[in-house]
């Protein structure tokens, strides 16, 4: 392709996306090198690409890009996840659209709607990602419900019920209204919201006194069976034995005893509705107080409530209130702020319910596999930031028995079969089952077993997904599993290191006997620039398509990574997806410029002389830079990395180096000097690659001339012990900005030259350097001594007076004089305290103690030029 004037991204990023493709860049197979291996976090297949995810997959591409110019042999794993929840709202969303109802069509029917719907829409995301540059090994695509994968989970599921770590039970459970399912502790998430409390009393029983609770949820006053009170409360002693009536219902029920109760909060007399509340619940087996479940799956008054039947549960809340009212029960209604648990996926308000649900035993799994602690508290898995260790630990330490079941149809069916008589067996396939339950009577015929209707929990699919995507379930020594696993890293966000980062944990401690991954990397959560989390509702997500058609896709992806600390939370603005883009131009222009340079000789003193130090100079940069990168890539400091290549191309590459090499209009660079720049621009385009890889290979390849390689199979640049400079070119440059700052300020033509004097111990350090200021800055030369004219600057100790024809210097206030004075003088005393710091001695290393002593040598000599000034 031909280099075009303008950066237009559009005109060449899906060329060379289709090139990696056909050419099968990012293919992998076990060989005889290390491997490098992701896993994608496998979106819903309901999903549409949003910035979170437009992070997550930059990150893991950048990471999975570098592996493959180290000489990994690196491999990224694609797929989506079923998303049960998610994915039949969406089914029954569209069947409603066509005037069908979910309960008036079979099983079968609504699976063949749900994988029709899952065959059109599911592979969206999957292209956005190709859009974003995602290097995946796209032959490797899996999806959590596909044969092997499915039949991965079910052999889990009989694996674990034949270890005693599954059962059946009934227990309270997290209920979803709205998805008419159990939902586990981690799929809850707690709001503050405004409330109501309701005083209500209750007729005591033989007599005209009454006893008063307080309450949030009046409608499930339809399901008390008893008060209880704390046993120290002495205005409640007297009941000892007592009964109350439940308004409404007029329900006699006991009052109880129990030091669970909060003696200050409210009236220190508790309704229990062991039914519809889990510290209720708890009470009610303790205390022997039935259970009465007054919803329906739904959330409407069920017939058990008596009176309401039908009635949506907060429609109720405010009827019962005036009913309360009319009968004298209701003493008054206080404002309040509580938390309330939702959905995580239907934003519905939970509802707790006695259920009976399929669950893992969490304590037991632990007592066999401790190390899913130990591994993460010992850095066996590297955990970035490192402060979420305590988190994740916090999380372990409190277990509670995982609700696995899900009152849904899309999802992997739980493998459990029902005999006539109740009794259940566990087994693989329909074969087995009844050769199990044979086992129990032999007349039993495969129509007279039932499968349990509902489904597993998504995350019991996805605590397998680095052992399942590569058939370790199945088939445990196969090639791809013995090779691929453990993988390199995990990139995703901290809101599932609970649901997914500790199960993957948990699954490969038990079916593999090692860790999932090396290392794990939170990203944060992208927020606006109010710092609000983006939401569709708040109408402050953008959507990623159009970024980056505006942007181009290495300006949004430069974007990100320019605020992406992993594990802070990112504050999204389009204005650093324009300064991506500026990058990306700032990069195309420079290669512009030095494709445009001719080779030849050029006999100008500073070709001839200077040259040499200026690329030393640089390369001693590069090397420093390349040093830093790695050590950023090491810590997962990936955007550190990535402002770090930021600054050495933008700032010394382009704003230095070509500046100082380019030649005067018209004429040549001589030949070494042109190739040893194109030689630093190649080495520039690979250290860009894994962050904007589009314009690095375009570029690239422009450079070399395409010749059918591409950039993501050279070799990572690594740092080199070359000669530096023995010239001060810093020193140059600060001299250059001075100059080029009074220039500026005094709106003087870059054509005027400037005369330059300088108060200086070292003017044979400054002579040495007077042709490269020159040549940037157009100076007549550079004088010494104490008596220059112009405009006074301090170039670290040294006085610099700059003038040009006609100037009138300006003159600093006093004000400006002692702002300056009081902050060197601040800077130096914290000097001085590390200094005076025998620890900091006796530890640091010898040359950057003899930099701390340099330091303070030259801040006070500053010091003492600022008090002369100030004097004058």
């Amino acid at each position: 392709m031909e280099l075009t004037d303008k950066y237009e991204p559009s005109g060449f990023e899906s060329h060379w996306y289709e090139r990696w493709m056909n050419n099968g860049l990012f293919a992998s197979t076990p060989d005889n090198r290390p491997p490098y291996t992701i896993v994608i976090p496998p979106p819903n297949v309901t999903g549409m690409l949003h910035m979170g995810h437009m992070l997550n997959n930059t990150i893991q591409d950048v990471m999975i890009r570098r592996a493959r110019m180290q000489g990994f042999n690196a491999c990224w794993v694609p797929g989506t996840d079923h998303a049960s929840i998610a994915t039949e709202a969406k089914v029954v969303a569209m069947l409603k659209e066509k005037g069908i109802n979910k309960s008036d069509i079979s099983r079968e029917e609504f699976l063949e709607h749900a994988w029709e719907w899952k065959e059109k829409y599911g592979g969206i995301i999957l292209k956005q990602l190709k859009k974003l540059g995602c290097s995946c090994d796209w032959d490797r695509t899996r999806f959590t419900m596909e044969d092997d994968l499915y039949a991965s989970v079910i052999d889990v599921f009989v694996d674990l019920y034949n270890k005693g770590l599954i059962y059946k039970g009934a227990r309270m459970v997290n209920w979803d209204p709205a998805g008419k399912t159990a939902l586990s502790d981690e799929e809850v998430i707690y709001r503050e919201v405004d409330s109501n409390l309701y005083y209500v009393q209750y007729q005591l029983v033989g007599s005209n006194d009454y006893i008063q609770i307080a309450t949030t949820r009046p409608e499930t006053i339809l399901g008390d069976t008893a008060i209880c009170v704390n046993p120290d409360d002495e205005r409640y002693a007297h009941l000892k034995g007592a009964k109350a009536i439940v308004p409404i219902v007029n329900r006699e029920v006991p009052i109880i005893f129990d030091s669970y109760v909060d003696i200050e909060y409210g009236t220190g007399a508790l309704k229990v509705t062991p039914a519809h509340d889990i510290n209720d619940y708890n009470l009610g087996v303790k205390h022997h107080v039935a259970a009465i479940d007054v919803f329906n799956e739904d959330g409407t008054m069920s017939d058990a409530a008596g009176h309401y039947i039908g009635m949506d549960r907060f429609a109720v809340r405010k009827k019962i209130a005036e009913d309360l009212k009319e009968l004298g029960n209701l003493i008054k209604i206080e404002p309040i702020k509580n938390k309330v648990g939702f959905s995580e996926r239907t934003n519905a308000m939970i509802e707790p319910r006695i259920s009976q649900q399929w669950f893992m035993d969490m304590t037991k799994f632990m007592e066999r596999n401790p190390e899913v602690l130990s591994d993460v508290m010992t850095d066996k898995i590297g955990i970035h930031p490192a402060k979420l260790k305590n988190t994740y630990r916090h999380w372990i330490e409190n277990l509670k028995d995982w609700c696995i079941s899900r009152q849904l149809i899309w999802g992997h069916r739980i493998p459990a079969y029902y005999l006539p008589n109740g009794q259940h067996v566990v087994a693989r396939n329909e074969a087995e089952a009844l050769e199990k339950a044979q086992a129990i009577d032999a007349n039993l015929q495969l129509g007279d077993l039932t499968q349990d209707p509902d489904v597993l929990d998504t995350w019991f699919s996805s605590w397998l997904w680095p052992i399942s995507v590569f058939n370790g379930i199945l088939d445990p020594d196969n090639d791809d599993i013995s090779y691929y696993y453990p993988t390199s890293l995990l990139v995703t966000g901290p809101d599932i290191i609970f649901f997914w980062v500790a199960r993957m944990i948990m699954a490969g401690a038990e079916y593999q006997k090692e860790i999932p991954f090396s290392d794990v990397y939170f990203t944060g959560i992208v927020r606006d620039k109010q710092g609000r989390k983006m939401s569709k509702q708040l109408g402050n997500s953008p959507d990623p398509i159009d970024l980056m058609e505006k942007f181009g896709t290495d300006g949004v992806r430069m974007g990100l990574l320019m605020a992406a600390p992993a594990g802070n939370d990112l504050l999204f603005d389009e204005s650093l997806c324009e300064q991506g883009r500026n990058f990306a131009n700032k990069i195309w222009n420079a290669y512009r410029l030095i494709s445009g340079w001719e080779a030849g000789d050029n006999d100008e003193a500073f070709y001839t002389g200077d040259v040499d130090h200026i690329h030393q100079w640089f390369e001693t940069r590069l090397n420093e830079a390349i040093s830093q990168i790695d050590d950023h890539y090491s810590k997962f400091r990936v955007s550190d990395a990535m402002l770090t290549t930021y600054k050495l191309i933008w700032g010394d590459f382009c704003s230095w180096y070509l500046e100082w090499l380019k030649p005067a209009y018209g004429s040549p660079l001589p030949q070494k000097d042109l190739a040893i720049v194109k030689a630093n621009f190649d080495t520039l385009m690979r250290l860009l690659h894994p962050f904007m890889p589009f314009v690095s290979e375009h570029l690239w390849q422009q450079l070399n001339g395409e010749n059918g390689e591409y950039i993501n199979n050279q070799s990572w640049p690594t740092a080199s012990d070359r000669t530096s400079s023995d010239l001060e070119i810093e020193l140059a440059q600060d001299l250059i900005s001075k100059v080029r700052a009074v220039r500026n300020g005094h709106g003087i033509s870059p054509k005027i030259k400037a005369d330059v004097t300088i108060n200086t111990q070292k003017s044979s350090t400054y002579g040495a350097l007077e042709r490269i200021v020159d040549k940037l800055a157009n100076v007549n030369s550079i004088q010494y001594g104490t008596d220059g004219q112009g405009q006074k600057e301090l170039l670290g100790v040294d006085e610099v007076f700059i003038a040009f024809e006609g100037m009138q210097a300006e003159k600093k206030d006093s004000a400006q004089l002692e702002g300056e004075l009081k902050r060197l003088e601040g800077f130096l005393f914290g000097i001085n305290k590390k200094l005076e710091n025998e620890k900091f001695l006796a530890n640091a290393a010898e040359d950057v103690v003899e930099r701390e002593r340099q330091k303070q040598a030259d801040t006070q000599l500053k010091i003492e030029a600022i008090k002369r000034e100030l004097a004058q």
